[in-house]
Order: C-alpha cells, then structure tokens, then sequence
C-alpha cells in the first residue's frame, strides 16, 4: 500500500471510528491496523468523562481476555525449551490441584487448559483467604464445578488460564507476572504492556464506563480491572493492559519468526484446529490461545476481551499479513462497537464482508421446548417463549451481585433469539447488547434439552421451580 494510499485510509479510519463510538455511545476508542508491515490508527474520545484526557495509540485499556493470547504463548515458550508438555497432565506441574472430581483433576492436560477443553465451569468467584494469588486461586478449586470430562467438549474457561498460570509459576519459580516479563513482554519488545496497575497508574489509561441503571447514563467503573482489581488470582486469564501500538506489536510478532522467544513452528502450531466450535460467535474452532474464524474465505485467528467497562478485540489474518485492534471504554456496547469496527476494517482493507445468519420463522413447539432457566457458577441464562417470539436475558445471579463490594458489569435485558435451521439446536441473538451472538441448545442422549451455550461458555440447565 502506498504512503497516499495509507494516509487516504488513515482519514476514512478515523472518520468511520469517530461515527460508530458516536453511534455506540463510546467516550474513548483507539484502532489500528496492520497491512505487509504498514500501520495506521485512529483514535477517538477521552479516557474518562469525569477526568478526561485525549485518547492516542499509547493510552493503555484493559484488555481482559486478550490476555490468553499473552498467556498462551508464554507457555509455548516453556514447551519449546522442553519445561513442560502439552500432553502431560497438569498434576506433573501442580502437584497440590485437586478438583470435585479426582478423575478429572488427574487427567486434565496442559493443552486441556489451553484450548478450554478441561471441563471446568467458567471460574471462581472470590475473595480474601488467599484467593489473590494463584496458589490460593488453586487451593479453591475444588469448589469449582465440572461440567464434562476432560477433552469431550470445548466450553470457555476463566478458571483453565488462571490454573495455566500457575504451571508458568510452578515451572519457573517466578511469580506470574515477572514470568511474563522474562518469558514474553520483554523480549518481544512490548514496553506498553503491563500486568502491574502501579505501571498502569502512572501512564494515560481508559477508564471503563458502564450504565448507572437509573437514567441510562454512562459513568466510570470501579473497580479498574475487573470485579476484583489487581487480583492476581485472575491475571493469567484476564489481568493485562496495553495500547494499540503495543498490540500491533504483539499482532507483528504473531506474524514473524518468534524471534528471542519461540520458534516459529510453535508460533504457527498455535493457529492449527485442536478442537471445533459449532455455531459459535467466536470461532469455528480453537487453536492454542486463539479462536479461528473464516471470514469470506480468509483464515484469521483472534481474541476479544470484555472487563469492567471496557472491551478489546484482535483480529489477524495470517495469509494477508494483516490485523486489527479495536479498544473501547464502554460497556456493554463497546463490545459492539469493537465488532462494527472489525467488519468495516475487514470490507474496507480486504474485500472480506462479514454476513449475519438469517434466523427462521418462530416455532411454537421448539420454542417451549428450549425455554427455562440456565446457569453457570456466577451468571443465570433466561430463555422465555412468550407465545410469539424467543428471547435471552442474562444477569449476574443476584447473591453474587448483593455479595460484591464493587461495581459488577450489567446484566442484559431480554433480547430476541431465532434458530438458524427448521430442525437444529443452533440460534442468533437479534437485537440488545449480545445482538450477533450465536449458540447451540444442547440435548442429552434422550433428546432432551439440557444445556445452552453462550459466548463459548456452557450454562446448564436449571431444575424447574416447584
């Protein structure tokens, strides 16, 4: 692409950006993309409407579940240096786990823990008693729930990354997060990334927004991070900052031989199928740390990454040499935001155009069928058929929220759903907050509807009230 060429999409960047947090309600974004090694980005907004400061492409977000990508790669590192295996269990690493199932705690694997398939619900959700540190984080474990056996079926785990932090520690006799720094952060050159809020602090930083639930209006969020600031129990999973400049960094070094940190051959393994998605927003499959998606015909791994207020997205397309970040500082609409930015980026640089699924008519039959009650260990799913239309809400459960002494994230109104076929389990959120995320009901061997997954996570179903 030619400097006139990038400038001129520079400018058609900065202008749709500035549109779409308008239309999204976004006080502060940053974008940037990646093309055969050029760069342009964009920035909009302020960092804090309480507190504003001009958003650039050094202010550092919250990345949230970005981090994996981070997490994931730092671990390859120790299994190319010939620290851990991928097929070992983690038992060989951690000795002390113990789970609500001794079978499962003795067969998860590292790669297990990697591609989301260790059977654990979604996390813990704590404080105090040493649930701060990851050694505490795993000494709580076996309260967790397991919800299938381990390497029978993907379904997104907070708790797995937390757990793979901890083969880092165990393995380097380093903290997590100076484990990263030695590992990864600092040989890949990332010096606007950080764990650390007191690294955090000291620089420009967006502050998430969330709706007040009284007039709708936005206001920042506390706690900083996530529900717990600063829990290290929660790093591995979800604890990282940084820039759009640091993260095409990061999206250049996917790219590129690894140098200073791991072959290129595990670089490229880890965008190889472990495990397949069905009708997931997220991907069609799962490689190690990142979520592989075709998009009219190209290939791209990612991650997005929803915090307290604030939302990220990284998408890269390694046949074209190409990416994108998107980072916004609202909730619950950044994430759209982030996912309108990528389409336009995607159509706009590559040709590639991103359809909807179109859902089918409403059916009555399937509609009871698949309405009721589902849940995880800290969120409640409700499927209601109201005799002409499906839809989902999704809150926090009630005792978590009334237990939390810090800002929790809001919970989503009922939106409409539709299945995507005459006769399968797979549907659309068509409007609200989740609008464009996709599922599947789940049934056991008898046909009955047990499960549903949302965001690749599984909810179970409820019992019935009596």
């Amino acid at each position: 692409m030619s400097d006139s060429e990038n400038g001129m999409r520079g400018d058609e960047l900065a202008a749709f950006v500035e549109a779409a947090a308008e239309e999204f309600g976004v006080p502060g974004a940053a974008v940037g993309v990646l093309r055969e090694g050029r760069e342009a980005s964009a920035s909009y907004g302020v960092t804090n409407l309480e507190n504003p400061q001009p958003v650039d492409d050094n202010t550092l977000f919250h990345l949230a579940s970005v981090t994996k990508t981070f997490t994931a790669t730092a671990l390859m590192r120790l299994v190319a240096e010939g620290r851990v295996e991928l097929d070992a269990p983690v038992r060989r690493y951690v000795p002390e786990l113990r789970l609500a199932d001794e079978a499962a705690a003795e067969r998860i694997t590292v790669l297990n823990l990697l591609n989301h398939t260790a059977g654990l619900d979604w996390n813990l959700v704590l404080g105090g008693d040493g649930a701060d540190t990851l050694a505490g984080f795993v000494a709580h474990l076996p309260g967790l729930p397991l919800i299938a056996p381990p390497g029978s079926r993907a379904s997104y785990s907070q708790a797995g990354y937390n757990l793979a932090g901890r083969v880092i520690e165990t393995v380097t006799g380093l903290p997590f997060e100076k484990a990263m720094d030695r590992l990864l952060l600092e040989p890949a050159g990332l010096t606007n990334t950080f764990f650390d809020l007191d690294e955090v602090m000291v620089r420009r930083f967006a502050v998430g927004h969330t709706l007040d639930g009284r007039g709708g209006e936005l206001r920042p969020a506390r706690p900083w991070a996530s529900w717990r600031a600063g829990a290290r129990g929660n790093n591995p999973g979800g604890g990282i900052a940084s820039s759009v400049s640091d993260l095409l960094r990061w999206a250049r070094f996917q790219l590129g031989p690894g140098d200073r940190v791991l072959p290129a051959g595990a670089l490229r393994r880890m965008t190889e199928r472990t495990v397949e998605l069905r009708a997931s927003t997220l991907g069609d499959g799962l490689g190690i740390g990142w979520f592989l998606r075709e998009v009219d015909g190209l290939r791209t791994i990612g991650h997005g990454g929803s915090g307290n207020g604030q939302s990220a997205e990284l998408l890269i397309v390694p046949e074209r040499d190409f990416a994108v970040v998107s980072l916004a500082n609202a909730g619950p609409h950044g994430h759209l935001f982030d996912q309108a930015v990528v389409r336009w980026v995607l159509e706009h640089y590559l040709g590639a155009v991103e359809r909807d699924p179109e859902p089918v008519a409403y059916d009555a039959a399937r509609a009871r069928e698949v309405a009721g009650r589902y849940a995880i260990d800290a969120m409640n799913l409700d499927v209601a058929d109201d005799g002409a239309r499906l839809t989902l809400a999704a809150e926090i459960k009630p005792e978590i929220r009334a237990a939390a002494d810090t800002d929790m994230p809001a919970d989503h109104p009922p939106a409409a759903i539709g299945f995507l076929s005459l006769t399968g389990d797979e549907y659309v959120v068509t409007d609200g907050g989740l609008k464009g995320q996709r599922g599947t009901f789940h049934r056991d061997a008898q046909g009955a509807v047990v499960g549903v997954d949302l965001a690749g996570r599984l909810f179970g179903r409820a019992p019935a009230a009596s």
